[in-house]
């Protein structure tokens, strides 16, 4: 579905449009943050944030068609904020994500491949398979380079099959 139509709505003040495209996006925007490794209740706050922002922003947006990119921006943004901040990483308990495999219907397998992963390679990974993101956008998104990115992509993958996978964990 083409969202650009809802986003240039919004942009001309009209709130409804802009609950629908939060809507569409929330759960990219909670797994996203997720990856980070932060509580339930971390993740809202960043999250009702990264809302804020984009609402009080949303008129300076070039181009509607890259509101995906421009809102996990502001998301990525808020998260290393408050891992500054904060100055610790949650590690995820068997509840946690035995909770995160309810509410978006994950696989607790992959969210535990995800989590074996560095933070550059998880990162990566979540937002090219995940939030669907191509390696041009990712690679603007986190100020990188697109072959860095596909590197990480490609080495990330390599491990998950190599190490990850070998030690008898299955993919659902």
């Amino acid at each position: 579905m083409e969202y650009a139509f809802l986003v240039s709505k919004a942009q001309k003040g009209d709130g409804e449009a802009f609950i629908q495209l939060i809507k569409h996006y929330e759960l990219i925007l909670y797994r996203t943050a997720k990856t980070f490794g932060l509580k339930d209740e971390d993740i809202a706050d960043i999250l009702q944030e990264t809302v804020l922002t984009a609402f009080e922003k949303i008129s300076t947006l070039k181009k509607a068609q890259f509101f995906n990119t421009w809102i996990c921006r502001i998301l990525l943004n808020n998260c290393y904020r408050f891992m500054r901040q904060n100055k610790k990483i949650v590690t995820l308990d068997s509840e946690t994500l035995n909770e995160l495999a309810h509410h978006d219907n994950l696989p607790i397998e992959l969210e535990d491949a995800l989590n074996s992963l560095e933070d550059n390679y998880r990162i990566a990974l979540t937002l090219y398979y995940v939030n669907g993101l191509t390696t041009k956008e990712i690679s603007e998104l986190l100020d990188e380079p697109e072959g860095t990115i596909k590197s990480r992509l490609s080495r990330a993958k390599q491990y998950l099959k190599n190490d990850y996978y070998l030690e008898g964990t299955q993919l659902l």
